[in-house]
């Protein structure tokens, strides 16, 4: 197994890993999950749409049904994350090393899942 692989697969894993837990947490502890999202300036009727938008999400990309789907999965992925990031740190100028690390796990995913991973109907 190459390099290229082990890390694709190591930054699907986290990425997966990371948006799980997040899942788990908005289903799990809805009342303090809608108090960060109101401390984060975030509406808390967001919650669950985001939620049930991850795990769909994962399925596409594990799944690997299409290109068109994996690559909205990965752009939704990377929105998620990069306005993660920017509301840690605007607001409490900390936290934010979670969502730093989600963002770098799906742009490393994205790039190299294209290098390594087949595309559906190419074999």
């Amino acid at each position: 197994m190459n390099v290229q692989k082990i890390l694709y697969w190591t930054a699907t894993g986290l990425l997966t890993a990371i948006m799980l837990f997040s899942v788990y947490n908005y289903f799990a502890h809805f009342e303090t999950m809608a108090g960060f999202f109101e401390h984060y300036g975030y509406p808390t009727y967001l919650v669950y749409p985001l939620a049930l938008a991850k795990v769909l999400g994962l399925v596409a990309i594990w799944g690997n049904f299409s290109n068109w789907l994996r690559e909205w999965a990965y752009a939704g992925f990377f929105f998620n994350t990069t306005l993660a990031c920017f509301a840690h740190y605007l607001t409490d100028g900390s936290g934010y090393l979670f969502s730093v690390v989600a963002l770098v796990a799906t742009l490393v995913s994205y790039f190299l899942g294209k290098v390594v991973r087949p595309s559906p109907g190419r074999v």
